[in-house]
């Protein structure tokens, strides 16, 4: 078992906080989820849960009309968005909040859309659903990706990793029976492709290890930290038919 101590925290942050993205999506699987949200109102009120930087989010700005509420409980990747969205124009379109997936104070029934990439799991993917479900309005949308296994019996670097971070992770006909019984209604469900782990996640990830690894030559435990960090897309690239991340497209009826 991992020692998760404060100085991996420090570390993991030091290597996220740079990143354009905090997990795997890019911007084409974006606009296929919402090809599949028909019967959103010209101008929709979004909410993107668990937004990180925003990676996401700028994309929902360039895809769709409407206004975002942006919200995560990491106060230094709502800085980083609010940032990039006062560089960019955006910020009478897309408000940036810290706050708590679990609790997010805030009003019911008030959302055509709910976005959530690679971030539901943190607190329960059926109390997340609840929660999504008394934020959007009758026949709003909840879009969301979540891991899924593929293939039975994964190597054990591979089912260790995942039982540290989403132990409950299961199939995707798991995440389908969940969306049911949460009173949605499925709309489509695909597999992101290989390209939307690497391009804005992995390839900057490995890059900004590799900067720090420079940096903290001379500190083992920094180093150490990075080095366990690195593993995870060394084994996306060697088993990555174990596991998928899956876009989940569903309605409150």
């Amino acid at each position: 078992m991992i020692e998760t101590t404060p100085r991996f925290w420090e570390i993991f942050f030091e290597v996220y906080e740079a990143l354009p993205r905090q997990g795997p999506g890019n911007r084409a699987s974006a606009a296929k989820a919402l090809s599949l949200c028909g019967g959103l109102p010209p101008m929709p009120v979004i909410l993107d849960l668990g937004c990180g930087v925003g990676g996401q989010t700028l994309h929902l700005s360039e895809l769709m009309s409407g206004t975002i509420v942006a919200m995560d409980n990491h106060a230094p990747f709502i800085e980083r968005l609010k940032a990039a969205l006062a560089e960019l124009g955006l910020a009478n379109r897309v408000q940036a909040l810290v706050g708590d997936m679990a609790q997010p104070s805030l009003p019911p029934e008030s959302f055509d859309l709910i976005w959530s990439e690679g971030a539901l799991y943190n607190i329960g993917l059926e109390k997340a659903l609840k929660v999504c479900r008394g934020l959007l309005r009758p026949g709003g949308f909840i879009v969301f990706t979540d891991a899924v296994w593929r293939k039975e019996n994964p190597p054990a670097e591979v089912k260790a990793g995942f039982d540290l971070d989403y132990p409950a992770m299961g199939w995707a006909a798991d995440v389908l029976a969940t969306v049911k019984r949460c009173g949605f209604e499925l709309q489509g469900r695909f597999t992101l492709p290989d390209e939307a782990w690497w391009t804005d996640f992995y390839t900057p990830m490995e890059r900004r290890i590799n900067e720090l690894q420079g940096k903290y030559a001379q500190d083992a435990e920094a180093s150490a930290t990075l080095d366990l960090i690195a593993r995870e897309p060394e084994l996306h690239r060697r088993y990555s038919d174990y596991y998928a991340y899956e876009f989940f497209v569903a309605r409150r009826p």
